[in-house]
């Protein structure tokens, strides 16, 4: 079984007991993303028909923006692209992108995976939060800490939804962010990377 075999939240609620609420988690201001980035991204939006296919919005939009956050934090934590993680037969597949703490063995070790980002396939957001559960539940059963929050992220990248995993609950937040406010998304992204620091 993998990750993506989980067609919902729901599935994933029955199958390992987690309980589901709606909140608001997330705290955060606009942060303005550097200067070049946003020339950048706003040339290729321009001139790139980057809703036209899944890859065009991965390598556009979601990946450019992930790793524009990650500039911030790279000393601390590694940025994974299509990584695999493993717990058990059931838990396991590749997410989508994912940060992780830092190893001091280097940037081709796995450490405990903290966010975990869910490209919304097809717009599909109620099977892409079944997939980014099942990958939360899976990053908390590494991790071996129940009390250290999880966070989940899935997108289509124009929509971008958040949620959390923190003991048996799955929290997602009330609230959604679109790419029109990029100095905004920008801020949620790095609010939740600096909450999963725990």
């Amino acid at each position: 079984m993998a990750f993506s075999d989980f067609k919902n939240i729901g599935e994933v609620q029955k199958k390992y007991n987690i309980k589901y609420k709606e909140d608001i988690f997330i705290n955060a201001s606009e942060v303005q993303p550097s200067e070049h980035f946003v020339k950048d991204f706003g040339f290729y939006k321009e001139n790139i028909d980057v809703f036209s296919s899944e890859a065009s919005r991965s390598e556009v939009i979601i990946s450019p923006i992930l790793r524009e956050v990650y500039k911030r934090y790279y000393t601390k934590y590694s940025f994974w692209i299509q990584k695999s993680i493993s717990y058990d037969e059931i838990l396991s597949g590749t997410p989508d992108y994912m940060f992780s703490e830092k190893s001091v063995l280097g940037k081709t070790v796995l450490e405990k995976p903290i966010v975990i980002i869910v490209e919304a396939k097809r717009n599909d957001f109620e099977q892409g939060w079944g997939q980014c559960l099942a990958e939360l539940v899976a990053s908390q059963k590494i991790n071996a800490d129940i009390d250290r929050p999880v966070y989940g992220v899935v997108t289509d990248g124009n929509l971008w939804q958040f949620g959390k995993l923190e003991k048996d609950y799955f929290i997602k937040n009330i609230e959604n962010f679109t790419i029109d406010r990029l100095s905004l998304l920008y801020g949620v992204l790095n609010f939740v990377v600096q909450a999963a620091n725990g």
